[in-house]
């Protein structure tokens, strides 16, 4: 910070309530008493505010310029020789060099003990009170870092999550191709091709903060084709979308692990049936809703699909999206809940 921008920080911070209120307290009583103690000297009063404004405005502007990063006497005590150098000028210019120019009588504060006193109030007033602002400031822009590191541990918290991808579908996908390679060459190239897609998409979507819901949805449909690639009978897709939906921004990859839970845990263990996916607006919110055959058995030790997408919609929606996991007559069925707004958190790229 520049001098001069140190210079209006200062000023600006004596005249918050939580300061100026007790500088006044201090201040009124001493410019009463040079009213009262000053012989009728009709210039008592205001030479006695100016002498107040003074100290309070200089003294801790001179301590702040002299000592930005606190009373420091490594310089052998050169900078607090120059600090208390300017509160005698100040005081001594206010109270004794100033009366004698415009010629008044004695006043309170201006007798060489009152001025004295001054001198002590201007050296130990400036260091308090520009402590205290240098203080405030160190802590504000603690406080602001504090609050960009979280925002920072919570960005890389949903890189990670994004960065979620079944490995063992994928190992077992890489293993299918193999063996098409010998048998189905024109399997294995569709199963190529669909799976590069989704990594890209993939990797589109750990860079990115939002993206379209027809991204998202396309991402799904690619994940749902790789395994009916491996088995066109393994179950047959539903997805229904309202209309208009389709721009509407999401966070990426949210739906991903929901769909590898949906085929792992129901037509890849023995539960052949339909999956139904549904998108749909009701009110301000958006709904998904993914059903699978196959009763649920509730969290397993370990899992990481449901908790990935629990922990991501808690850092990117707080406190306003929902995922609810049912199961009924032989069936399974995660609804998403999230609010029709922006995320409030996104990744820097």
């Amino acid at each position: 910070m520049n001098e001069g921008s140190l210079v209006r920080a200062t000023l600006k911070a004596l005249f918050l309530p939580r300061r100026l209120l007790p500088i006044v307290l201090v201040c009124a009583p001493m410019v009463a008493a040079q009213v009262r103690f000053s012989d009728g000297e009709p210039m008592a009063g205001p030479l006695g505010l100016l002498l107040c404004v003074l100290c309070i405005t200089v003294a801790p502007v001179s301590y702040r310029v002299l000592f930005p990063e606190g009373l420091d006497l490594s310089h052998g005590g050169i900078r607090l020789v120059l600090y208390a150098t300017v509160g005698a000028g100040v005081v001594l210019t206010g109270g004794a060099a100033l009366p004698r120019v415009l010629e008044l009588g004695p006043t309170f504060l201006t007798d060489r003990y009152s001025l004295a006193v001054c001198a002590g109030l201007f050296l130990v007033g400036g260091w308090g009170l520009g402590r205290d602002i240098g203080f405030e400031e160190t802590l504000a822009r603690e406080r602001a870092r504090a609050a960009r590191l979280e925002v920072e541990a919570e960005q890389a918290q949903l890189l990670a999550l994004r960065s979620h991808l079944d490995p063992h579908f994928l190992f077992n996908t890489l293993n299918a191709i193999a063996e098409w390679c010998q048998t189905d060459g024109a399997v294995a190239e569709a199963a190529v091709l669909r799976l590069s897609a989704m990594l890209r998409g993939v990797l589109a979507g750990v860079r990115a903060a939002t993206w379209p819901l027809e991204r998202e949805l396309e991402l799904v449909r690619t994940l749902f084709e790789l395994h009916l690639l491996r088995d066109p009978d393994l179950f047959q897709l539903h997805v229904e979308v309202e209309p208009g939906l389709e721009a509407f921004p999401v966070p990426p990859l949210v739906l991903l692990p929901l769909a590898e839970n949906a085929v792992k845990h129901g037509p890849a263990a023995g539960h052949r049936g339909p999956l139904r996916l549904s998108v749909r607006a009701h009110e301000d919110t958006l709904v998904f809703s993914l059903e699978n055959p196959g009763a649920s058995q509730g969290p397993r030790a370990g899992s990481s699909g449901l908790p990935t997408v629990e922990r991501r919609l808690a850092l990117t929606y707080p406190g306003q999206a929902r995922l609810v996991l049912s199961s009924d007559a032989g069936r399974t069925r995660v609804t998403v809940t999230l609010p029709r707004a922006r995320p409030a958190a996104g990744l820097v790229t």
